[in-house]
C-alpha cells in the first residue's frame, strides 16, 4: 500500500480503479446513456481543482507570503506556485470543455449560452466560467510568469505583474461564489432558480 501512496500517479490511478471496482459492485456500467453523467463527473472533478487550486492562493498562499522570510520565498516562488499554476490553468480550460460537453450532450448549450429559460441560472454560471477561465489563462498566467521570474522582466514590471496577478486572481474569487451557486441552482431547482427563471 505504500508504494501506491508514494506515489501520486499510482495513488490518482488506485481512485480511479476504486471507482470502477465500486461502479461494477453496485451493478453499474458505462453504456452510452451514461455517457452525459460521465462527462459531468469530469466536469466536477476539474471544477474541485480548478476553484480548490485558486482558494488556495487567495486564502493560503497570497496570505501567507508577507509571513514567510526572505530567504525561504524562493521555495514557493520557484517550486510551489509554478507546479500549482500549471495544475491551475489545465484545470481552468478542462473544467471549461467537460462543462460544454456535458451542455452539449444535454442539448442545452444554445439555450444556456443564451440565457433562456429554463437554462438562466448555468446558462449565467458558464459566462462567469468563461470570463473567470479567460482571466486565468490571459491575465493571471502571463503576469505570473513575469511576477515568478519565469520571464526575465525589470523589477518595476515583475512587482506590477504580481500585482494585476494578485488582483485578477481575487476578481475570479469573488466571480467562484455566485459561479457555483448558479451550477448548482440549476440542478436543485431551487425555489430561488424558479423564480428567476
Amino acid at each position: 500500500m505504500a508504494s501506491i501512496l508514494t506515489s501520486l500517479g499510482r495513488t490518482v490511478l488506485a481512485g480511479f480503479v476504486l471507482l470502477i471496482l465500486i461502479i461494477f459492485t453496485l451493478g453499474g456500467n458505462f453504456s452510452s446513456a451514461e455517457l452525459p453523467f460521465v462527462f459531468r463527473w469530469l466536469h466536477v472533478m476539474c471544477g474541485v481543482m480548478w476553484i480548490g487550486l485558486l482558494w488556495y492562493f487567495n486564502f493560503v498562499q497570497i496570505p501567507s507570503m508577507p509571513k514567510i522570510p526572505d530567504e525561504q520565498k524562493p521555495a514557493i516562488g520557484k517550486v510551489i506556485a509554478p507546479t500549482a499554476l500549471f495544475w491551475f490553468r489545465w484545470a481552468a480550460l478542462f473544467t471549461v470543455l467537460t462543462g460544454l460537453i456535458v451542455s452539449i450532450l444535454n442539448g442545452y448549450a444554445h439555450q444556456a449560452f443564451t440565457l433562456q429559460a429554463p437554462f438562466r441560472a448555468i446558462g449565467l454560471g458558464m459566462w462567469i466560467a468563461l470570463v473567470m477561465a479567460f482571466n486565468v489563462w490571459f491575465i493571471i498566467w502571463p503576469n505570473q510568469k513575469r511576477a515568478l521570474g519565469i520571464v526575465a522582466v525589470e523589477p518595476d514590471v515583475k512587482a506590477k505583474s504580481a500585482r494585476v496577478a494578485m488582483l485578477t486572481s481575487r476578481i475570479n474569487t469573488v466571480l467562484s461564489v455566485p459561479m457555483l451557486f448558479l451550477m448548482s441552482a440549476q440542478s436543485h431547482n431551487t425555489t430561488w432558480f424558479v423564480i428567476v427563471s
